[in-house]
């Protein structure tokens, strides 16, 4: 489960309930109003269809659970000390001497791309397609992103005409002040809805996507530049020294621990 998705929607949900409390609104409007949940979520979920084609829409409960569970990424130390030994190994014996190491490789990308270098493809080959995958790959999680940011665009709009069709109703009948009163303040529930729900729930939603297919294509980038560097016969040090401009600087001080403590025990 993420951990911060968790966080982030309970703050939220917290704020808004006792930012009403505080201000003295009532609450049973929020509950007491199923016109107003109606109007934003069915609306908004209307505006998806009409916007995505089915092919997309029907992506949209994985796409809820990636932004729930934690993103399972290889760590990007531990795959540098991976290039590193391939490295090494390849220097030794040669290109094909990495052929019992393949089907060891859990991730798909980087076993397809050590089947194309130990296969003898040239340099432009491999990082062409290579690089046509991570494309199409960002492409796919782009559109998967922008199904929450259309959502959070539409919300809050939908929130005003849920407001004008609750004014609709409510001065509809004036000959009692009181209950005018009450009609005007749950008409504004639906504009609640629509601003909460846009800025609050699908806006983030969209950019918690954007960051973990981010993280993701870095990842990919880096394994590119281990598979043609390995495939160009360099040292392990320059390897190292290329794939460590994607590290953060907490992760350059672990990598150089571990380098350490290797050098310690040989």
């Amino acid at each position: 489960m993420n951990i911060s998705t968790i966080i982030g929607l309970v703050f939220g949900l917290v704020s808004l309930v006792l930012g009403m409390f505080l201000k003295g609104a009532p609450l049973i409007n929020l509950v007491n109003n199923p016109a107003a949940y109606v109007i934003i979520f069915v609306g908004t979920a209307g505006t998806i269809f009409i916007a995505f084609p089915m092919s997309e829409v029907k992506k949209i409960p994985k796409l809820f659970g990636i932004i729930f569970k934690n993103q399972v990424l290889i760590d990007r130390v531990s795959l540098i000390g991976t290039f590193m030994d391939w490295a090494s190994t390849t220097r030794r014996e040669g290109l094909l001497a990495l052929e019992s190491k393949v089907e060891e490789i859990d991730d798909q990308f980087l076993r397809g791309g050590m089947r194309m270098i130990i296969d003898g493809n040239d340099q432009e080959f491999v990082s062409d397609v290579l690089m046509e995958d991570i494309h199409a790959t960002e492409e796919r999680h782009r559109g998967g992103a922008l199904i929450f940011a259309q959502a959070g665009m539409y919300a809050p709009t939908l929130g005003v005409l849920g407001a004008v069709v609750g004014l609709i109703a409510a001065l509809a009948d004036l000959s009692d002040m009181e209950k005018l009163s009450h009609a005007i303040a749950a008409a504004f529930i639906a504009t609640l809805l629509g601003i909460f729900s846009g800025y609050v729930l699908w806006h983030p939603m969209s950019n918690k996507l954007k960051r973990m297919s981010k993280q993701e294509m870095e990842i990919k980038l880096m394994m590119v530049e281990g598979l043609l560097s390995i495939q160009s016969g360099v040292s392990t040090i320059a390897i190292n020294q290329k794939l460590s401009v994607f590290l953060t600087p907490s992760e350059r001080k672990q990598l150089e621990e571990k380098e350490g403590s290797s050098g310690e025990k040989g």
